[in-house]
């Protein structure tokens, strides 16, 4: 039987790895990670970009109307949460945030086997299932 859920892969790169991939870097060493990601038609975007692209927008817009801005203003705020978001990123496939189970889980066999110290640290699969992921905080 399939899955109902939908997954998402994220990668937490070292502190190096992170500022190639988030300054566009023709570093060779992300040849290999380049390489998956153009097989699966997929990208990267770091959690601390997202996480400002959702700040900006709240303050453009209504932060009332935004209800994790308090939250993400403050992580985005904090020098060691900026620090840890700046080294995580989600994988977007086709432009989505989450995708197919079988599209995850090649995904993150691919991206294990590149993992070492100097570039992907750790590959995480999240699911959309309310019961295997923390809530939102409460006001």
């Amino acid at each position: 039987m399939a899955s109902t859920w939908q997954f998402q892969i994220r990668i937490a790169v070292s502190a190096k790895f992170a500022e190639a991939l988030r300054e566009g870097s023709a570093d060779p060493a992300l040849d290999p990670l380049h390489d998956i990601l153009r097989a699966h038609n997929a990208t990267l975007k770091s959690q601390f970009d997202a996480f400002m692209d959702y700040v900006t927008e709240a303050e453009r817009t209504d932060p009332d109307n935004y209800p994790l801005y308090e939250w993400t203003r403050a992580s985005v705020d904090s020098p060691e949460k900026k620090a840890k978001y700046l080294r995580v990123f989600t994988v977007y496939v086709d432009g989505e945030e989450i995708y197919r189970e079988e599209t995850a889980n090649q995904l993150h066999a691919e991206l294990t086997a590149l993992a070492g110290p100097d570039g992907i640290e750790r590959v995480m699969k999240f699911d959309t299932n309310p019961a295997n992921n923390p809530q939102p905080p409460r006001q």
